[in-house]
């Protein structure tokens, strides 16, 4: 079967805040799967040389628009990798409202959520022993809360606290089904 025939892969879609492991886990789970590609949607941020505005608390128009961007653009990119018969998992910080608005720019109708949702202590120490900074605008305790509040309980959520990248990516595949949204 040539590229040009490949069955449409998935779109798995891996949010949750800051430090909970998406990053890690999403290139994990890239490697497990036959054709896969990992899109990660800080890149589109991070693609803005001049004129990057920041997300806060208190967002600005300018960076209510600059993620919309970057959402549209990760979707787009998924969807078009998913049609040429790859699994992209795509992973960024998608957590309110916007995650209901990202899985409806989703096309693939083979899509999943996985929202990694671990302890705020866990969260903590995660950031500890980082060597990037992702709480500048904002604290684990604050994220956590508007993530568990605000966010819809759709696709599976996973308590990661406990486990290594390994064992949430087992357990990630060995629940996929769950995460259809």
């Amino acid at each position: 079967m040539s590229a040009d025939d490949a069955a449409p892969g998935r779109v798995i879609i891996i949010t949750g805040a800051m430090a909970s492991g998406k990053s890690t886990v999403a290139e994990l789970l890239a490697h497990r799967l036959e054709r896969s590609v990992h899109v990660r949607g800080d890149t589109f941020r991070k693609m803005v040389i001049n004129g990057r505005v920041d997300m806060t608390m208190q967002p600005t128009e300018a960076a209510l628009a600059q993620l919309h961007l970057r959402y549209r653009l990760a979707a787009h990119v998924a969807d078009t990798y998913a049609e040429a018969g790859f699994d992209a998992i795509v992973q960024d910080v998608i957590v309110g409202a916007e995650l209901g608005r990202f899985i409806q720019q989703v096309q693939t109708p083979r899509r999943y959520l996985v929202v990694l949702s671990p302890t705020v202590s866990a969260l903590t120490e995660r950031e500890q022993q980082r060597a990037k900074r992702g709480y500048h605008h904002f604290t684990p305790v604050a994220f956590d809360a508007a993530l568990r509040t605000e966010t819809a309980h759709i696709g599976y959520w996973l308590d990661s606290s406990a486990q290594t990248p390994d064992e949430t990516v087992d357990d990630i595949l060995e629940h996929l089904e769950l995460a259809r949204v």
